[in-house]
This record gives structure tokens, sequence and C-alpha cells, in this order.
């Protein structure tokens, strides 16, 4: 090869390295900004759940406008739908779940609660990447899990016996945090699908569980409600819903490009909104027992994540 061939491969290949290293930091912006959003969701579940749509019943009405304002979107790309569904429809339901239990969590436990909970999302990433992608179990990744599980006995309380979450609301925000972290990993897998596709199928997926959520936990997660209530709660989900689809496209983008690892670490910039948004909006108690669960979960998350950089 001449040397001016050389030089030439030479350069499209930095040029490429550069080009990737620029959309890992831009989707990394994306995501903390996306996070951000995520820290003042709650705001809007609680506004419509406040108009008489009380547990699931405010999400449901959030996703299925979101759907409906996404569906011209989707309308284009609907010859691709028909070869990719069934990829589609697994990682939907993952991300879908932890929308939805996430959101229904909102309405009956604190905010802060549910954000921690959530949050156990990088400790889930180091299990199933032991278990299910062959790392290697090192030093770091079990530090990252005794803090995690630390954080989480003092948040949840240690004077009271085992703190098991205490509510429903504590048991489906955990549960929310767990299908994050294997809907995370199966977006990364499919970056190939674009991601109105995604955003579809996680708003789809959402609607889905919701709605099971609603038949096994019956009373217990919602009442009766007047239909009118359904016809005056549309534009503030309207308005939710253009909140809402930026949101999950600053979400689901960044993490088809970037490690589930990192994502759980970028997203913690929901922790630091939605805790600080809570405290101020709408006076949920927060002292030294949250702010010392807040400060280990967040520890674990950089502990798993840069150890894993070290590692590579």
């Amino acid at each position: 090869m001449s040397r001016n061939k050389l030089h030439h491969w030479i350069g499209i290949g930095m040029n490429e390295a550069t080009s990737h290293r620029r959309t890992e930091i831009t989707a990394s912006i994306g995501l903390v900004i996306g996070g951000m959003m995520w820290g003042l969701f709650w705001m809007p579940v609680r506004l419509i759940a406040g108009l008489g749509l009380p547990g699931a019943w405010a999400g449901i009405v959030i996703y299925t406008i979101a759907t409906i304002v996404l569906l011209p979107v989707v309308w284009i790309n609907r010859k691709s739908l028909r070869t990719r569904w069934p990829a589609l429809l697994v990682c939907g339901l993952f991300t879908g779940a932890a929308f939805s239990l996430y959101t229904t969590s909102l309405s009956f436990t604190e905010v802060v609660r549910v954000i921690l909970l959530f949050y156990l999302t990088p400790i889930w990433g180091t299990f199933l990447g032991v278990t299910l992608l062959g790392e290697r179990l090192t030093l770091n990744r079990v530090l990252a899990l005794l803090l995690g599980f630390g954080g989480l006995l003092v948040v949840l309380g240690l004077g009271e016996g085992f703190p098991w979450p205490r509510n429903p609301g504590d048991w489906m925000a955990l549960a929310s945090g767990l299908a994050w972290a294997f809907g995370s990993m199966k977006l990364y897998q499919m970056e190939f699908v674009p991601v109105s596709e995604q955003v579809l199928a996680f708003l789809v997926g959402s609607l889905f569980v919701t709605f099971v959520t609603l038949l096994l936990g019956g009373s217990t997660l919602t009442t009766a409600v007047d239909p009118g209530v359904f016809v005056d709660a549309v534009p503030y989900a309207l308005l939710s819903a253009v909140y809402v689809l930026p949101m999950l496209y600053l979400t689901v983008w960044p993490a088809t490009l970037l490690a589930p690892g990192r994502v759980g670490l970028l997203l913690m910039s929901d922790a630091v909104v939605g805790v600080a948004s809570a405290a101020a909006f709408s006076g949920e108690p927060f002292g030294w027992r949250e702010t010392l669960g807040t400060a280990m979960i967040v520890g674990a998350a950089l502990v798993e994540v840069l150890g894993a950089r070290k590692s590579l």
C-alpha cells in the first residue's frame, strides 16, 4: 500500500473515531437533560390524579394521548414496523413496564422513595451483566452492590425491623428499576431500530402493563371513575404528552448508543431534580436518612460505572 493510501485510511479511521466520540458526548448530554425531565414528571402525574383520576388512571390517560400524538410519525415507518414488531414487542414490554410501574408508584408513595428505589437500576445492571453477559464480578462491582443495598436499607428505615418496601408504591418503584435494567439492555442491543419506533413500543408497552396492573390490583390501585373526568383531563394530558414525548426521546435515543451502566449513571440527574423538587413543592420529608441513602445509591452507580471503565 502506498504512503498516500495509508494516510488516507488512517484519516478515515480518525474521523470515524472523532465522530463516534462526538455522538457519545451528544447522547450523554441528551440523557442528562432527559433525566432532569424525569425528575419533574411526578408533577403532571399528581396534577391529573388530582382531577379525579387516581392510581393507574393518570398514567393511562398520559400514555394514550402521547401515543395518539406520535401516530403520524409512526405511520411513515409503518412498513418497517411490520418486520420489526417481534423484537419491539419484547423491548417495549420491559421499557413499558418500567414506565408504567414508575408512573403508578407516584400515586402511592413519596416521590423521594420512588426515585431512590428506582435508582437501584445500576445494581440490577451489574447483576445482569455478570449472570447473562458473562462479565467478571470484580471488587468494584461487589462494592457497588454493598453500597446500593446499604442505601436501600437506610432509605427504608433500619429501626423498624428489616425494611421491606412498605406499600404497593414502594414495590412498584423497586420493580420499575429492575424492568428498566432489562429494557435498557435490550435498547442497547437494538440500536438499529429507529427511535420513533422504540418510543412507540415504550408507550404501547406502558399501556398494556398498566391495564394488566389494574386487573391484578383491582381496588387496591384505583377506584371507579366518572367518565366525564376523562374529558376534563384531556387538555392536561395533551400538555403532559408534549412534555413526555421529548423526555422519552431523550431517554431512548441515548440508551441505544450508550452502555447500560453509563445510562444508569447519567440518569441520576433525575434523582437530583426529583428529590429537590419534591422537597420544595410537595412538602415531602427529606432528612438525614434520605440524604445518606441517596449518597450511597449514587455512590454505587459511580463505583459500578467507573470500575467497568477501568476494566476495559
